[in-house]
């Protein structure tokens, strides 16, 4: 019995690890799974205190959407680039997840009602910022010649 024991127990990771690869696999899957993670985050603390508010609720799920596409395509330049390796898809990975920030930065705008985080220096605010990186990364990404 204590034998049977041990090799489920060594079998754990093992499950574990193929249902992680059958859903990063399955792009339909890993979508699926970015969506209900974000929205069960989301629920309690920003989609519930608005939902009697039709303009801040669809404002609100603008950015939700907006962020789990970010998150998506997020994971999958990771899964790329852990596949290819290559700089061009480094670049685009981090534009994803500094879209993924601002996109964070703007629906914390929406339901907070705080004014915008502004760099003080040079009075920017923080998210427009974020924002010509990303699209930096991204050109970078895109005019990078592959070997």
């Amino acid at each position: 019995m204590l034998i049977w024991k041990i090799k489920a127990a060594d079998m754990a990771p093992q499950i574990v690890r193929t249902s992680l690869y059958s859903i990063a696999s399955s792009k339909p899957k890993l979508l699926a799974v970015v969506t209900v993670v974000v929205l069960s985050l989301m629920v309690v603390p920003v989609i519930l205190p608005h939902i009697s508010d039709r303009s801040t609720i669809y404002h609100l799920l603008l950015h939700i959407i907006s962020l789990i596409i970010a998150i998506f395509l997020g994971i999958v330049s990771i899964l790329a680039y852990l596949r290819n390796g290559s700089w061009r898809l480094l670049f685009m990975m981090l534009g994803f997840f500094l879209l993924s920030g601002v996109e964070t930065i703007y629906l914390f705008d929406v339901y907070s009602n705080v004014e915008d985080i502004v760099i003080p220096v040079v009075d920017i605010d923080l998210s427009h910022a974020i924002f010509l990186a990303m699209l930096t990364l991204f050109g970078i990404g895109i005019f990078t010649v592959s070997k």
